[in-house]
């Protein structure tokens, strides 16, 4: 976002760190914090990022405000918000999930159980309420196992491993995570099949179908500069990213029994 921008308008950046701290005291104050920086300072345009920014500070605090927003991260759909408003336009974040659902029963031959691996937090319930949804649609069952900490999702791992494949949600939300740790978990027990569409979930993942954050980023960025130009938000319609990326982790793959179609990893990217 910053590199579309440029040096075309003064940017000024403010973190609610939502996702660590999941406390609802912690995310109003900090939506407060927000709404009162950008009172006082009266930006041009505001961007935003994920849900918490649009639960917390554009929905309570500036619908239909003379101050414009462009969000972006928004997981599916942008009902709960009641968005657009007369003020608001973004690009809302969705998954290739029949892709991957596809893709998955193509090499697990037969496959009837999945399940959803992600941390405790309001975009992975989203997500994977999505995923159910969708699962459901094609006679697929799939469960969930949403975690707060490392041990418990190590712990929901293995026990996924029971199932014919599993999707690995994003762990943003769990404070202890270590990489280390637990890429060396996974390669002394994975066995099942593991699919994300979130390309940092990739070192603990065999395949992915993953989203292009930059893509965000960028609409954003040229959303918020056409603000600038005099151009409505009603004038520029909410949209849904397009790209993704297939990517194979070979590291976890080769322990892991499993065998991907030659033309897949071809036109995968590799990930050691």
């Amino acid at each position: 976002m910053r590199k579309s921008i440029g040096t075309q308008c003064e940017l000024k950046q403010i973190d609610m760190d939502t996702k660590r701290h999941k406390d609802e005291t912690y995310k109003q104050q900090a939506a407060k914090d927000a709404r009162d920086l950008i009172l006082s300072w009266k930006p041009d345009v505001v961007i935003t990022a994920d849900d918490n920014a649009a639960k917390y500070v554009i929905q309570p605090y500036f619908k239909d405000h003379e101050i414009p927003f462009v969000f972006c991260g928004i997981n599916w759909n942008v009902d709960a918000y009641g968005f657009p408003y007369s003020n608001t336009t973004g690009m809302v974040e969705v998954a290739p999930i029949d892709v991957l659902f596809n893709k998955a029963r193509s090499i697990r031959i037969g496959a009837e159980r999945a399940v959803y691996l992600g941390a405790d937090t309001l975009t992975e319930k989203k997500n994977a309420a999505r995923f159910e949804s969708m699962a459901e649609d094609i006679g697929l069952l799939l469960d969930r196992r949403l975690a707060s900490t490392m041990a418990e999702w190590l712990a929901a791992y293995e026990e996924a491993q029971e199932y014919d494949f599993v999707i690995i949600g994003s762990n943003s939300g769990i404070n202890d995570w270590d990489e280390t740790e637990v890429v060396d978990r996974l390669k002394r027990t994975t066995h099942s099949l593991s699919l994300t569409t979130h390309n940092w979930m990739m070192p603990y993942s065999i395949l992915g179908f993953t989203k292009i954050p930059e893509e965000h980023g960028e609409w954003a960025a040229k959303a918020a500069l056409a603000i600038l130009d005099g151009v409505a938000p009603t004038d520029i319609p909410i949209v849904s990213n397009r790209k993704w990326e297939i990517w194979v982790n070979h590291s976890i793959l080769m322990v892991s029994g499993l065998k991907l179609p030659d033309p897949l990893v071809r036109k995968a990217k590799k990930i050691q």
